[in-house]
């Protein structure tokens, strides 16, 4: 608002020093038009007789105080600009002064900061996090947190059109613990089936709010309240045996039927979170690229980043243990418990050419969606091709395209080698470019 202030203020003088000038005329115009002359020749000029000695020491008095005047006007603009310069360099010093007394009071604070923008730009991170979309809700590409705020303000601005079935989705999308949703589920229906069943009997149409059952199962759960309010209940105090209390009281007139309470319950038994689709962050490297790049973001991790120090600790202290000779099953069930500790994994194709084409993929998909993936960026879609593991085994066959990361140990992170099928090698052998020219502009700059 005070800028606005401010910008009417400057037009309003703006316009003054406009009307102060005098009328325009356009520049095509001939300035013989106007009333008043505005050149010399329209003037007679009358010649003026030699000025006296007291006249011309007068006029030489008042040049020298003019110029006395603008050496002074000089002296102190000369000052104030130094002034300026001055105040201006106390400031930087005392602002640089500042910056490092607080340097000095919390270096802790300081480094911690600085970690963490490292974890957020750090070259060495092959990907810098996990993201997911959510085309129900929108076309964006987000983090799964922020999709949970996009998801809950979603839903919040649906609720003055829908608000029952929409109090059904928030039910299952803002509540975390699984069974207390499956426990609030079940007690408001029985609330909305005791009605259908039950529609004239006064007793199933009150919800005392101080009851136990509702204050600790219904009520805390995050879209219950606007559930039933959609369902035909309003709050009311009623005294019931001389005590005053609230109470949820169910309306009729607030539902077209009764099948509405129907509806409503088949909405709460049916409804699930909104589903987010893994979003495959693709990337294209060069090899220069792919060799720094190789460490991953916790994201990738089921553990919290406490839990990965102290297995880090864990694994420390058991490295002695590791000297020891194993069978064949103790280490792949150490391997496979290591593996478990990963919700996705950082796949990574390598091209004759060099490149590398990167994707991010859930531990439990398949080897089928990685080639799928590879497919939808390759130049010759329609052409088969085969991928190899680090060493040097063909990945291929049916029965592996059916087996889970996890089980292929591609788990966390892995290396795939691309070369197009024997059977159509010679006639691509001439052809420069693997990946369609869009996604090689996906190359990143070093």
């Amino acid at each position: 608002m005070a800028e606005k202030i401010k910008n009417f203020f400057k037009k309003k003088k703006s316009d003054a020093k406009f009307k102060l000038a005098g009328p325009g005329h356009k520049l095509t115009e001939s300035t013989t038009s106007f009333d008043k002359p505005t050149t010399k020749n329209q003037y007679t000029v009358k010649p003026r007789n030699n000025l006296s000695e007291e006249a011309r020491r007068a006029a030489e008095a008042a040049e020298a105080r003019l110029q006395s005047k603008q050496q002074q006007d000089k002296n102190f603009n000369t000052s104030f600009a130094a002034i300026q310069a001055q105040v201006k360099r106390e400031l930087e010093a005392e602002k640089k002064a500042t910056s490092e007394r607080k340097s000095s009071q919390s270096p802790v604070l300081n480094r911690a900061k600085s970690s963490d923008t490292e974890v957020e730009i750090s070259p060495v991170l092959a990907v810098n996090g996990v993201y997911f979309k959510c085309p129900m809700v929108g076309p964006e590409i987000l983090s799964k947190e922020e999709w949970r705020k996009k998801i809950r303000e979603f839903l919040y601005a649906q609720l003055e059109f829908e608000q029952g079935l929409t109090a059904a989705l928030m039910i299952h999308n803002l509540n975390k613990n699984r069974e207390k949703i499956s426990i609030c589920v079940d007690t408001l229906c029985k609330y909305l089936e005791n009605i259908v069943n039950n529609p004239t009997e006064e007793k199933y149409q009150r919800i005392r709010m101080s009851n136990r059952v509702f204050s600790e199962k219904v009520l805390p759960m995050e879209g219950a309240l606007n559930l039933l309010l959609g369902a035909g209940f309003i709050e009311q105090n009623l005294t019931i045996d001389d005590k005053e209390e609230k109470y949820l009281v169910f309306s009729q007139d607030r539902v077209e039927n009764l099948d509405t309470l129907r509806a409503l319950c088949d909405a709460l038994r049916s409804a699930e979170p909104i589903p987010l689709e893994l979003d495959r962050n693709l990337q294209v490297l060069s090899p220069s690229q792919a060799a720094k790049r190789t460490e991953l973001p916790t994201t990738f991790y089921a553990l919290t980043p406490e839990e990965i120090k102290r297995e880090q600790q864990l694994r420390l202290d058991a490295v002695e243990k590791a000297m020891q000779l194993r069978t064949k099953v103790m280490r792949e069930k150490d391997e496979l418990r290591e593996i478990k500790k990963y919700k996705f994994a950082l796949i990574r194709i390598r091209f004759p050419d060099g490149l590398f084409l990167q994707g991010t993929f859930a531990v439990f998909e398949k080897l089928v969606n990685i080639y799928e993936f590879v497919r939808d960026n390759l130049e010759y879609e329609d052409m088969p091709f085969i991928l190899s593991n680090a060493t040097g085994q063909k990945l291929n066959d049916e029965e592996e395209m059916e087996k889970t990361l996890v089980d292929l140990r591609l788990v966390p992170a892995s290396i795939l080698t691309f070369q197009w099928d024997p059977a159509v090698q010679d006639e691509l052998s001439a052809s420069p470019r693997y990946l369609k020219h869009e996604i090689l502009m996906l190359v990143q700059a070093l």
